[in-house]
């Protein structure tokens, strides 16, 4: 009976709703308010008595159960509206957590520049996706260009096989031959170039692939300040 009661009051409601809006119509108001945000008043209001009856005729007899759930939800709903509302500075700060735990992890900061954490042995190793695959490159402002192992030209999409390595080199382990290439598409982060003169080394003659000049001189700037390693892309 409490439910028919219930629901009479609500048809009851939402008709002396409509009709007041059907009166006021062509003064295009209602109490200051326009027709449409009145008429959403009318079904804000109705759906909060539909969901708050429902809630009494679940925790009725049960009050600490219901405040306590009610609570619960509550910090649930403040957390994520906190979340959503400061989500820009929290993704900075995961980022930088990040990139401490993870070398070569490229941490977006305003402005295009991308700041990269110093790896424990003191180098910078910075994740780069060249030709869509991911490739660790170390930092080196000595070499004139970029520079792929084999594994990482092959990984690049290119076919290495093929290749004339007729381009003198200097290496830790002395002087050798390359192969000059150009890669499509290198980026770090958000900085992007595309067409970026590189090199790549003869089977066995470097262990690592190298960041050099070829990307390094296009971008507004870099810099290392303390243990990291600031670069400034270039303006668009």
């Amino acid at each position: 009976m409490r439910g028919d009661r219930f629901l009479w009051v609500l048809l009851i409601f939402l008709f002396v709703g409509v009709v007041i809006l059907v009166a006021n119509h062509d003064q295009g108001e209602v109490m200051g308010l326009d027709l449409g945000q009145f008429g959403q008043l009318i079904v804000l209001l109705s759906l909060t008595a539909v969901i708050g009856a429902g809630a009494w005729r679940m925790f009725h007899g049960r009050m600490a159960a219901g405040l306590k759930a009610a609570l619960f939800w509550m910090v649930i709903v403040l957390g994520l509206a906190v979340v959503y509302a400061y989500r820009d500075p929290l993704r900075q700060v995961a980022d930088r957590v990040i990139s401490e735990a993870i070398p070569g992890y490229a941490v977006n900061s305003e402005g295009g520049t991308v700041e990269i954490a110093r790896a424990a042995n003191g180098s910078f190793a910075v994740g780069a996706t060249i030709n869509g695959a991911g490739i660790t490159l170390m930092l080196d402002t000595g070499a004139s260009a970029v520079v792929l192992t084999q594994d990482h030209a092959r990984a690049a999409g290119l076919t290495v096989d093929t290749l004339r390595y007729d381009v003198p080199v200097d290496t830790a382990n002395g002087r050798t031959r390359a192969a000059s290439v150009v890669l499509d598409r290198v980026t770090v982060g958000s900085i992007t170039e595309r067409n970026v003169r590189a090199l790549v080394s003869a089977p066995g003659a470097l262990r690592s692939s190298l960041l050099g000049m070829s990307f390094l001189s296009r971008l507004d700037g870099f810099e290392i300040r303390g243990d990291r390693l600031i670069l400034r892309g270039p303006a668009r």
